[in-house]
């Protein structure tokens, strides 16, 4: 990629940042292309990735419905400060 060259010493900072910055662009660029061109080619792997978001969609909201309740859900601040301290001094075992 052809630059404008900087003649004074103290623009000479200033375009090593903009340089610098306009390098990492493209660095992220390339490999975000780098990804989508792996996830374009695949053939097995698209199916093991939805089998993989399909298990997480399971585990985080599936089961978080049915197994953990919110006991603090209708409760006031005092009482939620109150219930999670109880719990903290029963579950210490002093």
């Amino acid at each position: 990629m052809w630059t404008k060259p900087c003649f004074l010493p103290i623009n000479h900072l200033l375009c090593n940042y903009y340089k610098n910055k306009l390098l990492i662009k493209m660095n992220i660029i390339n490999i975000y292309r780098f990804y989508v061109d792996g996830f374009k080619s695949m053939t097995i792997g698209k199916t093991l990735w939805m089998l993989i978001i399909i298990k997480l969609f399971v585990m985080f909201f599936i089961l978080k419905l049915f197994f953990f309740p919110s006991f603090l859900k209708d409760k006031t601040t005092e009482e939620k400060q109150e219930y999670v301290g109880n719990e903290l001094i029963d579950r210490s075992g002093i």
